[in-house]
Protein backbone atom coordinates (compact mmCIF):
# COMPACT_ATOMS: atom_id res chain seq x y z
CA UNK A 1 0.00 0.00 0.00
CA UNK A 2 1.44 3.61 -1.02
CA UNK A 3 1.62 5.92 2.10
CA UNK A 4 0.14 8.99 2.05
CA UNK A 5 2.94 11.48 2.07
CA UNK A 6 4.32 9.31 -1.35
CA UNK A 7 1.14 10.38 -3.10
CA UNK A 8 0.98 13.58 -2.30
CA UNK A 9 4.81 14.15 -3.44
CA UNK A 10 4.19 12.19 -6.70
CA UNK A 11 0.69 14.30 -7.33
CA UNK A 12 2.72 17.59 -6.71
CA UNK A 13 5.83 16.49 -9.50
CA UNK A 14 2.91 16.13 -11.65
CA UNK A 15 0.94 18.84 -11.01
CA UNK A 16 4.11 21.24 -10.89
CA UNK A 17 3.21 24.71 -12.21
CA UNK A 18 0.77 23.83 -14.58
CA UNK A 19 -2.62 24.57 -13.18
CA UNK A 20 -2.82 28.45 -14.37
CA UNK A 21 -2.42 27.06 -17.78
CA UNK A 22 -4.77 24.48 -17.54
CA UNK A 23 -7.43 27.19 -16.37
CA UNK A 24 -7.01 29.03 -19.19
CA UNK A 25 -7.15 26.05 -21.43
CA UNK A 26 -10.17 24.67 -19.80
CA UNK A 27 -8.68 21.17 -19.87
CA UNK A 28 -6.01 19.20 -18.31
CA UNK A 29 -3.51 17.48 -20.74
CA UNK A 30 -4.87 13.39 -21.18
CA UNK A 31 -1.30 12.41 -20.31
CA UNK A 32 -1.52 14.02 -16.64
CA UNK A 33 -4.85 12.53 -15.64
CA UNK A 34 -4.15 9.25 -17.00
CA UNK A 35 -0.45 9.29 -15.18
CA UNK A 36 -2.46 10.15 -11.81
CA UNK A 37 -5.31 7.76 -12.27
CA UNK A 38 -2.89 4.98 -12.57
CA UNK A 39 -1.19 5.82 -9.66
CA UNK A 40 -4.26 5.05 -8.19
CA UNK A 41 -4.10 9.06 -6.75
CA UNK A 42 -7.62 10.04 -8.39
CA UNK A 43 -9.51 7.24 -6.06
CA UNK A 44 -6.94 6.40 -3.01
CA UNK A 45 -9.71 4.71 -0.74
CA UNK A 46 -10.12 1.85 -3.51
CA UNK A 47 -8.99 -1.41 -1.34
CA UNK A 48 -5.56 -3.06 -2.45
CA UNK A 49 -7.50 -5.75 -3.47
CA UNK A 50 -9.08 -4.76 -6.15
CA UNK A 51 -5.51 -3.11 -7.19
CA UNK A 52 -6.38 0.36 -5.50
CA UNK A 53 -3.91 2.08 -2.33
CA UNK A 54 -6.43 1.23 -0.04
CA UNK A 55 -6.31 5.20 1.96
CA UNK A 56 -8.35 5.76 5.06
CA UNK A 57 -10.62 8.91 4.44
CA UNK A 58 -7.87 10.09 7.11
CA UNK A 59 -5.44 10.15 4.69
CA UNK A 60 -7.23 10.27 1.29
CA UNK A 61 -8.68 13.91 2.68
CA UNK A 62 -4.97 15.41 3.33
CA UNK A 63 -4.37 14.02 -0.08
CA UNK A 64 -7.53 15.53 -1.89
CA UNK A 65 -6.77 18.95 0.52
CA UNK A 66 -3.36 19.18 -0.99
CA UNK A 67 -4.73 18.95 -4.82
CA UNK A 68 -6.98 21.01 -3.88
CA UNK A 69 -4.52 23.74 -2.84
CA UNK A 70 -2.88 23.52 -5.99
CA UNK A 71 -5.60 22.60 -8.17
CA UNK A 72 -9.50 22.94 -7.91
CA UNK A 73 -10.30 21.23 -11.35
CA UNK A 74 -8.23 18.52 -10.66
CA UNK A 75 -9.25 17.73 -7.30
CA UNK A 76 -12.94 17.50 -9.34
CA UNK A 77 -11.76 14.99 -11.06
CA UNK A 78 -10.81 13.42 -7.54
CA UNK A 79 -14.20 13.66 -6.46
CA UNK A 80 -15.73 12.10 -9.28
CA UNK A 81 -13.38 9.11 -9.78
CA UNK A 82 -13.71 8.77 -6.08
CA UNK A 83 -17.38 9.14 -6.11
CA UNK A 84 -18.13 7.01 -8.62
CA UNK A 85 -15.61 4.09 -7.30
CA UNK A 86 -17.75 4.44 -3.60
CA UNK A 87 -21.32 4.11 -5.34
CA UNK A 88 -19.67 0.95 -7.21
CA UNK A 89 -17.83 -0.32 -4.10
CA UNK A 90 -21.06 0.09 -2.19
CA UNK A 91 -23.70 -0.88 -4.62
CA UNK A 92 -22.11 -3.23 -6.48
CA UNK A 93 -22.32 -6.71 -5.85
CA UNK A 94 -19.10 -8.94 -5.75
CA UNK A 95 -18.54 -9.36 -10.03
CA UNK A 96 -19.30 -5.98 -10.43
CA UNK A 97 -17.00 -4.54 -7.56
CA UNK A 98 -14.15 -6.87 -9.31
CA UNK A 99 -14.88 -5.61 -12.75
CA UNK A 100 -14.93 -2.09 -12.49
CA UNK A 101 -13.14 -1.30 -9.46
CA UNK A 102 -9.69 -2.84 -11.11
CA UNK A 103 -10.85 -0.25 -14.18
CA UNK A 104 -10.82 2.50 -12.56
CA UNK A 105 -7.83 1.78 -9.91
CA UNK A 106 -5.83 0.84 -13.26
CA UNK A 107 -6.34 4.05 -14.97
CA UNK A 108 -9.29 4.30 -16.67
CA UNK A 109 -11.69 7.46 -15.49
CA UNK A 110 -15.19 7.65 -14.49
CA UNK A 111 -17.96 10.29 -13.52
CA UNK A 112 -21.29 10.28 -11.77
CA UNK A 113 -24.17 11.09 -13.76
CA UNK A 114 -26.90 12.43 -11.38
CA UNK A 115 -28.48 16.32 -12.31
CA UNK A 116 -30.80 17.07 -14.80
CA UNK A 117 -32.37 20.00 -16.72
CA UNK A 118 -35.55 19.65 -14.13
CA UNK A 119 -33.53 17.73 -11.39
CA UNK A 120 -31.13 19.47 -9.53
CA UNK A 121 -30.93 19.75 -6.10
CA UNK A 122 -34.66 17.34 -6.03
CA UNK A 123 -32.98 14.39 -8.02
CA UNK A 124 -36.06 12.54 -6.66
CA UNK A 125 -37.11 14.66 -9.95
CA UNK A 126 -35.05 12.48 -12.44
CA UNK A 127 -36.89 11.69 -15.79
CA UNK A 128 -33.68 9.62 -17.20
CA UNK A 129 -35.07 5.59 -17.74
CA UNK A 130 -33.64 2.73 -17.31
CA UNK A 131 -35.75 0.32 -19.01
CA UNK A 132 -34.94 -3.83 -19.26
CA UNK A 133 -34.64 -5.22 -22.80
CA UNK A 134 -33.64 -8.93 -22.07
CA UNK A 135 -30.03 -9.85 -21.03
CA UNK A 136 -29.21 -5.71 -21.39
CA UNK A 137 -30.86 -2.21 -20.10
CA UNK A 138 -31.69 0.70 -22.52
CA UNK A 139 -30.76 4.19 -20.78
CA UNK A 140 -32.37 7.40 -22.07
CA UNK A 141 -32.11 10.96 -20.65
CA UNK A 142 -30.53 13.99 -20.21
CA UNK A 143 -27.82 14.79 -17.74
CA UNK A 144 -26.13 18.66 -17.27
CA UNK A 145 -23.09 19.77 -15.63
CA UNK A 146 -21.45 16.34 -15.19
CA UNK A 147 -18.23 17.18 -13.48
CA UNK A 148 -15.45 14.99 -15.55
CA UNK A 149 -17.74 13.77 -18.20
CA UNK A 150 -14.91 14.74 -20.86
CA UNK A 151 -12.50 13.11 -19.77
CA UNK A 152 -14.85 10.09 -18.42
CA UNK A 153 -14.12 6.21 -20.00
CA UNK A 154 -17.17 5.41 -17.95
CA UNK A 155 -20.58 7.18 -16.21
CA UNK A 156 -22.44 5.96 -13.49
CA UNK A 157 -25.70 7.29 -14.48
CA UNK A 158 -28.56 7.01 -11.71
CA UNK A 159 -32.39 6.95 -12.98
CA UNK A 160 -35.59 5.94 -12.96
CA UNK A 161 -36.34 1.80 -13.16
CA UNK A 162 -39.64 0.28 -12.63
CA UNK A 163 -41.48 2.49 -9.34
CA UNK A 164 -37.98 2.81 -8.17
CA UNK A 165 -34.23 4.05 -9.47
CA UNK A 166 -30.97 2.28 -10.12
CA UNK A 167 -27.75 3.06 -11.04
CA UNK A 168 -25.94 1.70 -13.79
CA UNK A 169 -22.44 1.85 -15.67
CA UNK A 170 -22.51 2.91 -18.93
CA UNK A 171 -19.45 3.63 -21.61
CA UNK A 172 -18.74 7.23 -23.00
CA UNK A 173 -18.08 5.09 -26.00
CA UNK A 174 -21.75 2.97 -25.97
CA UNK A 175 -23.71 4.08 -29.25
CA UNK A 176 -25.93 6.82 -28.00
CA UNK A 177 -23.97 8.70 -25.61
CA UNK A 178 -22.92 12.00 -26.65
CA UNK A 179 -21.11 14.37 -24.28
CA UNK A 180 -20.86 18.15 -24.94
CA UNK A 181 -18.46 20.83 -22.69
CA UNK A 182 -20.27 23.26 -20.88
CA UNK A 183 -18.59 26.29 -22.16
CA UNK A 184 -17.16 28.52 -19.82
CA UNK A 185 -18.16 27.63 -16.40
CA UNK A 186 -17.58 29.92 -13.86
CA UNK A 187 -15.44 27.80 -11.94
CA UNK A 188 -13.04 24.86 -11.66
CA UNK A 189 -12.85 25.69 -15.73
CA UNK A 190 -10.49 22.33 -16.30
CA UNK A 191 -13.26 20.24 -14.42
CA UNK A 192 -14.40 18.46 -17.49
CA UNK A 193 -18.10 19.69 -16.39
CA UNK A 194 -20.88 18.72 -19.51
CA UNK A 195 -23.89 17.61 -20.31
CA UNK A 196 -24.80 14.17 -21.02
CA UNK A 197 -27.09 12.63 -24.02
CA UNK A 198 -28.40 9.38 -23.46
CA UNK A 199 -30.26 8.36 -26.54
CA UNK A 200 -31.72 4.62 -26.09
CA UNK A 201 -28.27 3.66 -25.05
CA UNK A 202 -28.00 -0.40 -24.10
CA UNK A 203 -25.47 -1.60 -21.70
CA UNK A 204 -25.76 -5.22 -20.24
CA UNK A 205 -28.11 -6.10 -17.40
CA UNK A 206 -25.03 -7.06 -15.51
CA UNK A 207 -23.97 -3.67 -15.57
CA UNK A 208 -26.90 -2.14 -13.31
CA UNK A 209 -25.43 -2.03 -9.69
CA UNK A 210 -26.50 -3.80 -6.58
CA UNK A 211 -30.18 -5.12 -8.63
CA UNK A 212 -32.94 -2.64 -9.17
CA UNK A 213 -35.71 -0.44 -8.11
CA UNK A 214 -33.97 1.07 -5.21
CA UNK A 215 -35.19 4.13 -3.15
CA UNK A 216 -33.83 6.90 -5.10
CA UNK A 217 -32.64 8.78 -1.88
CA UNK A 218 -30.41 5.63 -0.52
CA UNK A 219 -28.70 5.36 -4.26
CA UNK A 220 -28.37 9.44 -3.98
CA UNK A 221 -27.38 9.26 -0.35
CA UNK A 222 -24.73 6.63 -1.13
CA UNK A 223 -22.67 8.49 -3.45
CA UNK A 224 -23.42 11.80 -2.03
CA UNK A 225 -22.02 11.03 1.25
CA UNK A 226 -18.45 10.56 -0.34
CA UNK A 227 -18.56 13.42 -3.01
CA UNK A 228 -19.72 15.70 0.19
CA UNK A 229 -16.64 14.70 1.99
CA UNK A 230 -14.09 15.08 -0.76
CA UNK A 231 -15.40 18.63 -1.79
CA UNK A 232 -15.26 19.78 2.16
CA UNK A 233 -11.45 18.47 2.04
CA UNK A 234 -11.11 20.72 -1.43
CA UNK A 235 -12.32 23.51 0.34
CA UNK A 236 -9.38 23.06 3.43
CA UNK A 237 -7.01 22.91 0.53
CA UNK A 238 -8.27 26.34 -1.01
CA UNK A 239 -7.88 28.12 2.29
CA UNK A 240 -4.61 26.35 2.56
CA UNK A 241 -3.38 27.76 -0.60
CA UNK A 242 -5.32 31.39 0.45
CA UNK A 243 -3.42 31.31 3.68
CA UNK A 244 -0.43 30.69 2.04
CA UNK A 245 -0.26 33.73 -0.22
CA UNK A 246 -1.76 36.24 1.70
CA UNK A 247 1.40 35.40 4.26
CA UNK A 248 3.59 36.16 1.67
CA UNK A 249 2.17 39.08 0.20
CA UNK A 250 1.32 40.36 3.98
CA UNK A 251 5.03 39.80 4.51
CA UNK A 252 6.63 41.31 1.42
CA UNK A 253 4.00 44.01 0.15
CA UNK A 254 4.80 47.75 1.97
CA UNK A 255 2.47 50.68 2.55
CA UNK A 256 2.51 53.75 4.85
CA UNK A 257 6.10 52.66 5.59
CA UNK A 258 5.39 49.39 7.03
CA UNK A 259 4.78 45.58 5.62
CA UNK A 260 0.93 45.53 5.19
CA UNK A 261 1.26 42.37 7.74
CA UNK A 262 1.77 45.75 10.52
CA UNK A 263 -1.48 47.01 10.13
CA UNK A 264 -3.94 46.27 12.33
CA UNK A 265 -6.83 45.00 9.67
CA UNK A 266 -4.68 43.09 7.71
CA UNK A 267 -3.61 41.20 10.64
CA UNK A 268 -6.84 40.65 11.54
CA UNK A 269 -7.66 38.99 7.71
CA UNK A 270 -4.86 37.10 8.07
CA UNK A 271 -6.05 35.72 11.62
CA UNK A 272 -9.65 35.06 10.02
CA UNK A 273 -8.00 33.08 7.12
CA UNK A 274 -6.19 30.75 10.00
CA UNK A 275 -9.13 30.54 11.68
CA UNK A 276 -11.26 29.33 8.82
CA UNK A 277 -8.78 26.60 7.77
CA UNK A 278 -8.31 25.41 11.17
CA UNK A 279 -12.11 25.29 11.68
CA UNK A 280 -12.74 23.48 8.26
CA UNK A 281 -9.54 21.15 8.71
CA UNK A 282 -11.33 19.94 12.53
CA UNK A 283 -15.18 19.18 10.61
CA UNK A 284 -13.09 17.39 7.98
CA UNK A 285 -11.40 15.17 10.45
CA UNK A 286 -14.19 14.60 12.58
CA UNK A 287 -15.87 13.50 9.38
CA UNK A 288 -13.20 10.78 8.27
CA UNK A 289 -13.14 9.71 11.36
CA UNK A 290 -16.80 9.15 11.53
CA UNK A 291 -16.32 7.32 8.15
CA UNK A 292 -13.33 5.11 9.25
CA UNK A 293 -15.03 3.96 12.25
CA UNK A 294 -18.60 3.51 10.45
CA UNK A 295 -20.06 5.61 13.11
CA UNK A 296 -23.57 6.45 12.84
CA UNK A 297 -23.22 9.89 12.49
CA UNK A 298 -21.16 9.84 8.96
CA UNK A 299 -23.89 11.30 7.08
CA UNK A 300 -24.83 14.35 9.16
CA UNK A 301 -20.52 14.93 9.88
CA UNK A 302 -20.46 15.29 5.77
CA UNK A 303 -22.87 17.28 5.07
CA UNK A 304 -21.51 19.50 7.91
CA UNK A 305 -18.31 19.23 6.73
CA UNK A 306 -19.06 20.23 3.45
CA UNK A 307 -21.36 23.07 4.53
CA UNK A 308 -18.92 24.65 6.77
CA UNK A 309 -15.88 24.06 5.06
CA UNK A 310 -17.69 25.50 1.70
CA UNK A 311 -18.71 28.50 3.38
CA UNK A 312 -15.23 29.16 4.86
CA UNK A 313 -13.56 28.42 1.68
CA UNK A 314 -15.93 31.62 -0.25
CA UNK A 315 -15.00 33.63 2.26
CA UNK A 316 -11.87 33.15 2.68
CA UNK A 317 -11.16 33.41 -1.06
CA UNK A 318 -12.93 36.49 -0.96
CA UNK A 319 -10.70 37.77 2.13
CA UNK A 320 -7.40 36.74 0.12
CA UNK A 321 -8.60 38.85 -2.77
CA UNK A 322 -8.97 41.37 -0.87
CA UNK A 323 -5.64 41.66 0.99
CA UNK A 324 -3.84 41.14 -2.50
CA UNK A 325 -6.19 43.92 -4.11
CA UNK A 326 -4.45 44.28 -7.67
CA UNK A 327 -2.32 41.47 -6.83
CA UNK A 328 -5.32 38.94 -6.52
CA UNK A 329 -7.57 40.59 -8.90
CA UNK A 330 -5.70 38.93 -12.56
CA UNK A 331 -7.21 36.09 -13.61
CA UNK A 332 -4.04 33.89 -13.53
CA UNK A 333 -3.08 34.27 -9.92
CA UNK A 334 -3.93 31.54 -7.29
CA UNK A 335 -6.26 33.41 -5.07
CA UNK A 336 -8.28 34.64 -8.54
CA UNK A 337 -8.53 31.07 -9.73
CA UNK A 338 -9.94 30.06 -5.58
CA UNK A 339 -12.41 33.11 -5.65
CA UNK A 340 -13.95 31.51 -8.51
CA UNK A 341 -13.57 27.91 -7.62
CA UNK A 342 -14.83 28.23 -4.22
CA UNK A 343 -18.01 29.83 -5.06
CA UNK A 344 -19.22 26.51 -7.03
CA UNK A 345 -18.37 24.35 -3.72
CA UNK A 346 -21.44 26.25 -1.92
CA UNK A 347 -23.49 24.43 -4.76
CA UNK A 348 -22.41 21.10 -5.85
CA UNK A 349 -23.12 18.25 -3.95
CA UNK A 350 -25.87 19.67 -2.44
CA UNK A 351 -26.25 23.23 -2.51
CA UNK A 352 -25.62 24.66 0.96
CA UNK A 353 -29.47 25.69 1.88
CA UNK A 354 -29.93 21.93 0.94
CA UNK A 355 -27.32 21.32 3.65
CA UNK A 356 -28.85 23.43 5.77
CA UNK A 357 -32.31 21.52 5.60
CA UNK A 358 -30.36 18.43 6.13
CA UNK A 359 -28.57 19.55 9.21
CA UNK A 360 -31.91 21.48 10.73
CA UNK A 361 -34.00 17.96 10.19
CA UNK A 362 -30.67 15.73 12.15
CA UNK A 363 -30.62 18.84 14.92
CA UNK A 364 -34.30 18.74 15.21
CA UNK A 365 -34.22 14.75 15.24
CA UNK A 366 -31.35 14.19 17.83
CA UNK A 367 -32.14 17.18 20.47
CA UNK A 368 -35.94 18.33 20.35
Amino acid sequence: MAEPDELIAFAGEVIGDQPDAWDRAGTIPDKVVRTLAARGVLCAQVPTRYGGVGLNSADNGELTAFVGSRCSSLRSLMTSQGMAAWTIQRLGDRPQRSAHLSRLAGGELAAVAFSEPGAGSDLSAMTTRIEPDGDAVVVTGEKVWITAACYADLLVVFGRYGDGAAAVVVPTSAPGVTVERVPEPLGCRAAGHAFVHLDGVRVPAADVLGGVGQSTALLVTTALAYGRISVAWGCVGILRACLTEVSGHARRREQFGKPLAEHQLVARHVAQLLAAEQIATRMCAHASHCWDSRSPEMVSATVLAKYVSSRHAAAGAATAVQVLASAGARDSHPVARAYRDAKLMEIIEGSNEICELILAEHALGTYA
